[in-house]
């Protein structure tokens, strides 16, 4: 364990001001269009989708501190949590369960918990550091007494039961004090509770540096929710998680199993009381086989998202669920790929695809034992170079059997991808030749220019028009953009005789052609938008 040290570097980046015209002003250093995004990208000819799946890492990059008794994460160290990359610095904050009530809590803090022994005790959150997100620091935070010592990572926090550690770094935030800012799950039977701090909701909390955090108000919002997910996009600030009854149902009022559900404020301390749908898979059509003890697939703890330039991209826990409580351990939970065009609503660009497969990157197994894995998803998501990075958790399920309790454990993982290499359009098999057209974009009033994120660049032309399909003269036919080199990550796109930036402030289409070549078949990951002085 090494002590934290003070003063992250942090650098901001000037800002674009494109408008997509379908989700309004995009304020970042990079606009994109994904090509998994049907909403920027809609229209198509001889084009299909290639999802790509990501390189799973199979040795952990954190795991709980299993050789100590008096650590907080003794038993698990669960990612329904946060990684950013703040300035040279990787950071990590997560939830921690270990064995054993912590004898050193309060009163106030100890009726937090059930009143008769438990296997595990979940909770404090807790905080890591790394230099390159591979290798992480346990930090010695001494905020908590916890079993007889303060040299511990655990953060202070008004309620001790708790889980889900999600954080931003708000750079819009005027208030040094407020910077940094916190949604994390709490529970109680502390006197007075109401029921969905019984059954699990969620507590805000601010900080300047990321370690020494204020809580506010208990349970802004009066429901059940189990979260993964909080961001800020166009102006709001979004938490993700899953609902059931009795604070959601389906059709007709008939139970559901879980589903994503989302909240939402604009100042970080209202919240709507109302919930939006954000991603939900379908339910039974026999309403008597729905609700969360039914064996269908459900979404757990909702999804969890990453503002790519925006363009959403998150996960969601696709959960196999058992069809009878005693069956718990026979459950296993994946990950799928959606994507959001207003922060709120998530589809899948390839419905009910596996993005993430609980059998090919398993949980740290037990010799002699088959218990299955259960992917988590949280703040995982992020760019580091020319690699996407995606920080996950995977929980053994040993089920709820005293025998096999014993068993339990908790970890986090990492995938990676080529930056934005999320899925490609590509020709359909056969095909020589196909194309495809954007949304409307009203262009960056500053300076820009357009970069491709593919491979077979060589075989794409790029023309503009205005938003009926006019096309621009000096931007289309045999004035075509051409795009520099074979492939990349940030191919830039010329045009022979003009300057993309001549039409700053204007309402364009994009058309990007693309055709067989020698060397290979076209691929578009992404299209770019970037400020003259974006450093990457």
């Amino acid at each position: 364990m090494r002590k934290n040290k003070p003063g992250l570097k942090w650098f901001k980046e000037q800002s674009l001001d494109a408008t997509f015209k379908n989700q309004g002003i995009h304020k970042a250093p990079v606009a994109l269009l994904l090509a998994i995004d049907d909403v920027s990208l809609p229209f198509k000819k001889n084009l299909c989708y290639y999802l790509n799946r990501p390189v799973c890492r199979q040795e952990p990059v954190f795991v709980p501190d299993m050789q100590n008794s008096c650590a907080p994460d003794n038993l698990a160290a669960h990612f329904y949590g946060t990684v950013l990359k703040d300035g040279d610095k990787f950071r990590m904050w997560y939830y921690a369960c270990h064995r054993g009530m912590n004898p050193d809590w309060p009163d106030e803090m100890r009726i937090q918990f059930p009143s008769q022994p438990q296997l595990i005790y979940m909770g404090p959150l807790c905080y890591a550091e790394s230099d390159d997100g591979i290798q992480w620091f346990r930090q010695e935070l001494g905020q908590v007494l916890f079993k007889g010592s303060r040299k511990n990572n655990a953060i202070s926090l008004p309620n001790s039961r708790v889980a889900a550690a999600l954080v931003i770094r708000d750079e819009d935030e005027p208030d040094p004090s407020r910077r940094y800012k916190m949604v994390y799950n709490y529970y109680t039977n502390q006197q007075g509770a109401s029921t969905a701090e019984q059954q699990g909701t969620f507590r805000c909390a601010v900080s300047s540096d990321g370690i020494n955090w204020n809580a506010g108000e208990r349970s802004p919002v009066d429901s059940f929710i189990e979260i993964s997910g909080f961001y800020k996009f166009n102006g709001f600030y979004v938490v993700g998680g899953q609902k059931r009854p009795p604070f959601a149902f389906s059709e007709g009022g008939n139970d559901s199993g879980r589903q994503g559900y989302a909240h939402i404020s604009y100042d970080f301390t209202h919240w709507l009381q109302e919930h939006a749908e954000s991603f939900l898979l379908p339910e039974p059509a026999n309403p008597k086989l729905r609700g969360t003890s039914g064996g269908y697939d459900q979404v757990h703890i909702g999804v969890a998202a990453f503002d790519c330039g925006g363009v959403m991209v998150g996960l969601y826990g696709l959960w196999h669920n058992a069809d009878y409580a005693d069956a718990f351990d026979e459950i296993s939970c994946d990950l799928g790929l959606v994507v959001s065009n207003d922060g709120i609503h998530f589809r899948e660009p390839v419905k009910g695809n596996i993005f993430l497969s609980a059998q090919e990157c398993p949980v740290t197994p037990i010799p002699g034992r088959n218990y299955n894995t259960i992917l988590t998803q949280g703040n995982g998501i992020l760019n580091v170079g020319d690699e996407t990075r995606i920080y996950f958790g995977r929980w053994r399920n040993t089920g709820l059997k005293k025998e096999n309790i014993r068993d339990y454990y908790g970890e986090i993982a990492l995938a990676t991808l080529p930056r934005d290499r999320w899925g490609a359009l590509g020709l359909f098999p056969g095909a020589d030749r196909g194309s495809v057209w954007s949304a409307p974009i009203l262009l960056p009033s500053n300076s820009f220019f357009m970069e491709i994120n593919g491979i077979g660049t060589d075989g794409m032309t790029v023309e503009l028009s205005d938003d009926r399909f006019n096309p621009i003269t000096g931007f289309s036919g045999n004035d075509a953009g051409r795009v520099q080199g074979k492939e990349g990550l940030n191919c830039r796109v010329l045009w022979p005789h003009r300057q993309v930036r001549e039409l700053s402030g204007k309402m364009v289409r994009i058309h990007i052609q693309m055709r067989k070549t020698e060397n290979a078949d076209p691929r578009l990951f992404a299209v770019y938008l970037k400020t003259e002085k974006f450093i990457d």
